[in-house]
């Protein structure tokens, strides 16, 4: 792996997905599709710099109850571990809610999407290789639906594209970190490395969760839903990304983020009652087929 900060691995099991990949590809795609949902509904009383605070507190918090993720980490792994801190948790995490006071929670599903197309790109410039047939196939699908997608937001107003590049940013910063955890994953397993990731993490989002507490106001709904956030969609699904990430690759791991925007679109148009065009659906279509491609033999 090397003892550069950004480095990848291959993963463990470079053929078709098996039957237990797709379970931890749909259980990601139903915690992380939610997500968005109770942003949302938080960010009705509770300050953006709150809700990330809370959120990556309760996840640090539930998984340092686990023994397991108090494993020793070798010292010259631990800058990988803060710099994943910062580009998987700290920066996306304050990124998202900031976002979403520019556009809905579906279209923010939606773009979510991009992390494939970073995570893929980052993978090859690391491997010196390109992605095979259908991995490629994928990746450009998921490139043409994200730009429809991205269309689409453009009807919620002037400042709309505030988030869409917020957004961007984040899934940026996203795929790098899917490279870097890979190989961290490998060597120590899931828990010390997203126990001890998210402990950082908590204190580099300290100062924004307190300047967000004067602007905010308490309830139950807010409390909830950013404890679910916390728990499910924090401290369990980073480690079951982590051993996806682990078994599949960086690459292919980052193609749930291609699932996500149905959960996100489907519970936005139901339970909020976001508004959701035509071009948006086609690009859902595409997007899914693209995950359907990158869940074919690797090698």
């Amino acid at each position: 792996m090397g003892t550069r900060i950004i480095s990848t691995s291959d993963g463990t099991n470079r053929g078709a997905f098996a039957a237990g990949d797709w379970g931890l590809f749909l259980s990601i795609a139903l915690i992380w599709g939610s997500s968005f949902l109770f942003i949302s509904i938080a960010l009705d009383d509770f300050g953006p710099g709150l809700i990330t605070w809370l959120r990556v507190a309760s996840g640090a918090a539930t998984l340092a109850l686990v023994p397991r993720s108090r494993k020793p980490i070798d010292p010259a792994d631990r800058s990988k571990l803060l710099a994943l801190s910062f580009l998987w948790v700290a920066i996306p995490f304050t990124l998202f809610p900031l976002a979403q006071q520019y556009i809905n929670s579906s279209v923010t599903g939606m773009l979510n999407g991009a992390t494939p197309i970073f995570a893929a790109l980052v993978a090859s410039l690391l491997l010196k290789r390109w992605p095979r047939l259908a991995q490629g196939g994928g990746l450009m699908l998921g490139l043409v639906g994200l730009a429809l997608i991205s269309i689409s937001s453009g009807g919620q107003g002037k400042t709309a594209w505030y988030g869409v590049v917020m957004v961007l940013v984040a899934t940026l910063c996203y795929g790098i970190a899917l490279n870097i955890a890979t190989g961290l994953q490998q060597k120590y397993g899931s828990l010390p490395v997203m126990g001890r990731m998210l402990s950082l993490a908590t204190i580099w989002v300290s100062p924004f969760g307190l300047a967000s507490l004067a602007g905010s106001h308490f309830s139950m709904a807010a409390l909830g839903s950013v404890l679910f956030i916390g728990v499910a969609g924090t401290s369990l699904a980073f480690v079951i990304m982590g051993n996806l990430s682990g078994r599949v690759g960086p690459t292919r791991a980052s193609f749930i983020t291609y699932l996500i925007p149905v959960v996100s679109v489907i519970l936005g148009v139901v339970l909020l009652a976001d508004e959701v065009t035509a071009v948006a659906v086609v690009g859902i279509g595409l997007v899914i087929v693209g995950a359907i491609l990158a869940s074919r033999r690797e090698a």
